[in-house]
């Protein structure tokens, strides 16, 4: 039976549709120079990928790592940084936007759903968005094509399927050119061939791999010139969820309604939630997110989601999502010689995601990992925080609307990545990621009570008729 995405408004715990529109993330960016790490774990063998947040002049550049082999060149390589940030934004807690239920007038823009909720129908061919490529070549590091177009509407639409970074709410400026006829150079960097920016070289993430008995992260010799606190995110991929083993270990308080003002500073409640968890759980290493399949297999990308993976919202899809698995260690993991090992490798893991925040005088050793049992929380169909069959765990914030017709093709856009989350066009207030400050006090922006905190939501004025 067909169904039209515009008239996606309720969630279906069955088809695993996600309940409201990706809006934003509290991403590594939001806490003061954090260390992001990845280690992808199978059997005895680790991937430790880590990002350098280095600044200085590339000659000055020093990095001590503890490991537990002698690594050889073929153990070690480095990484684009695109694939620490595609990490950040799949497990990072999440702001999203619902809207009370409505029915969407028709529009010659509905467009089917994709075939990733038709219950295992065939694929369905793209609608023709009138766009053609009239030619294609490359100059220097500069990917070229030349297009011609019949709508602009559809050529909005083509650009960001294709991963153009081009400016939110184009529509309007393209479609005098294309009244016209104009055809269309468009052109994007082939990341690859640029190792400077603004004359400075860039260092990229490194990785490497080595096989251990032992599954632990040497945190301790980074504390040697820290002046003070510390913020470390950890994300492990590996068959089950992880926890530390020689620490607390704490759930990010998650499913709590807020208030539409918490759009527009969205980064500083997150920072201020976390804080008092940290507080209340005596500095606990706090897990933000455990799912599996969260992690995109190298496969052709999917409408509306992460290569039909289940997430309850998707963010928006990247160029990076195809390769990710094999940059993050897939392609070193014993067994897995071709794609389609990748790929089962991949809908089988869980991605944890650990914050921990530290002080020379609060860190005494080295991270140690244990395995630990499913969980599931921060979605519609589970309230609270507890045991599960399979690991469906996330920070997720909400903000419900009224319905509004003039959302309906928002709804379509934001659920298929068309749009960037904060435009104009989508909607919102333009979330402040790297501000810590709120402009009010931190419970006037719940619409929930917080148990795990002790908070209530402060009850809310009867609105006027």
């Amino acid at each position: 039976m067909r169904a039209l995405l515009l008239a996606l408004t309720l969630c279906s715990a069955a088809a695993h549709a996600f309940c409201g529109f990706y809006v934003s993330s509290a991403g590594a960016s939001l806490f003061n120079d954090a260390t992001m790490v990845v280690l992808m774990r199978d059997g005895t063998r680790t991937v430790l990928s880590m990002q350098n947040n280095y600044r200085g002049p590339p000659e000055d550049f020093a990095l001590v790592i503890p490991v537990p082999v002698v690594l050889k060149k073929e153990n070690v390589k480095t990484l684009p940084k695109t694939v620490f940030e595609r990490i950040d934004t799949i497990a990072s807690p999440r702001l999203v936007e619902e809207y009370e239920p409505g029915a969407c007038p028709p529009d010659d823009r509905v467009y089917e759903k994709s075939s990733m909720a038709d219950e295992g129908g065939p694929p369905r061919p793209k609608k023709d968005l009138g766009v053609k490529v009239e030619a294609k070549f490359e100059v220097g590091e500069y990917e070229v094509v030349i297009l011609s177009a019949k709508d602009a509407l559809g050529l909005d639409i083509w650009l960001k399927e294709e991963k153009y970074k081009i400016p939110p709410n184009a529509e309007p400026l393209l479609k005098p050119y294309v009244q016209n006829n104009w055809k269309f150079f468009v052109a994007r960097v082939n990341t690859k061939k640029v190792t400077f920016v603004d004359g400075r070289a860039v260092l990229s993430p490194l990785r490497f791999f080595y096989d251990s008995e032992k599954f632990e992260l040497p945190v301790r010799l980074g504390l040697v010139n820290s002046s003070g606190e510390q913020d470390l995110i950890v994300h492990v991929i590996a068959k089950t969820r992880f926890e530390l083993a020689n620490r607390q270990n704490a759930f990010v308080p998650s499913n709590l309604q807020l208030k539409p003002a918490v759009q527009a500073e969205f980064g500083g409640f997150y920072a201020e939630l976390l804080g008092r968890t940290f507080k209340a759980t005596g500095g606990a290493a706090i897990t933000e997110f455990a799912w599996k399949g969260a992690l995109p297999p190298p496969t052709v990308m999917q409408g509306g989601g992460i290569y039909g993976v289940t997430c309850d919202p998707c963010p928006p899809p990247s160029p990076v999502d195809d390769p990710l698995a094999k940059y993050l260690g897939a392609d070193v993991m014993p067994g897995l010689k071709t794609d389609e090992d990748v790929a089962k490798f991949a809908s089988a893991a869980t991605i944890t995601r650990l914050h921990l925040r530290y002080t020379k005088d609060t860190l005494a050793d080295d991270l140690v990992f244990k395995a630990a049992e499913p969980i599931a929380g921060g979605i519609p169909e589970v309230p609270k925080t507890g045991p599960a069959k399979d690991n469906r765990f996330q920070g997720r914030y909400i903000v419900r609307k009224p319905f509004d017709p003039s959302q309906c093709y928002r709804q379509y856009a934001l659920a298929q990545g068309f749009i960037a989350a904060g435009s104009p066009l989508a909607g919102a207030a333009g979330t402040q990621a790297a501000s810590k400050k709120l402009s009010a006090a931190f419970d006037s922006y719940l619409r929930s009570d917080v148990p795990e905190l002790g908070l209530k939501a402060k009850p809310e004025a009867p609105k006027k008729k």
